[in-house]
């Protein structure tokens, strides 16, 4: 982040998730921002997400990736939380269905579980956390609220994008454009407070 290219500040994310890149990118560069990934600065070291909090992720991702790097970066951790089923998956929404889950085992999972319960709450929350290879500098929170949808819709976004409904809308993150979700969603929201919060 000390780095400038053109007038552009450069942020290296520790995430090894193409999506998540691309969604760093859209979101942060109307604010100026050049982002590159962990691997395109020097490789993303083998983090075990162990904690049982997004903050406690977060903060691993971030120490132990600007140490390994010798540089300062910025990390998420991320997930889903559905009301009914109490707070699940949280933590565990990228490896919901198992280990060697994907994207769309996980999805179906959580909609196997909802079945014939109305009350289809949910949340998708992430926490940002920034550090350099001295340590944590800070770190930020975003939220969105909505539904689980009953079916999976839409091609776009990722994870559990396709089955949830944001509140003021009829259609999942997976059918929205792209940049009507990067101006809605948790991910937009944690990066915003981080800006403000001059974290970066």
């Amino acid at each position: 982040m000390d780095k400038t290219r053109g007038n552009s500040k450069t942020i290296i994310a520790a995430t090894s998730n193409s999506h998540k890149v691309r969604e760093f990118q859209e979101i942060l560069g109307p604010f100026g921002y050049h982002v590159l990934s962990a691997k395109e600065a020097g490789g993303m070291p083998d983090v075990v997400e162990d904690a049982d909090t997004f903050l406690g992720n977060a903060t691993k991702k971030a120490v132990e990736t600007a140490r390994a790097l010798g540089q300062m970066v910025v990390a998420d951790d991320s997930g889903l939380e559905v009301l009914a089923l109490n707070g699940e998956p949280g933590v565990f929404s990228s490896r919901y269905a198992g280990e060697g889950g994907n994207d769309g085992r996980n999805l179906a999972k959580l909609l196997n579980k909802l079945q014939g319960i109305e009350d289809r709450r949910a949340r998708f929350v992430c926490v940002i956390a920034v550090a350099t290879p001295d340590g944590l500098v800070g770190t930020a929170e975003g939220q969105v609220t909505g539904r689980i949808a009953l079916a999976p819709a839409g091609n776009g976004g990722f994870g559990y994008d396709p089955g949830f409904i944001p509140d003021g809308f009829d259609q999942t993150f997976g059918e929205l454009p792209p940049e009507v979700k990067n101006r809605l969603s948790h991910r937009a929201n944690a990066l915003q407070n981080a800006i403000q919060n001059h974290l970066f």
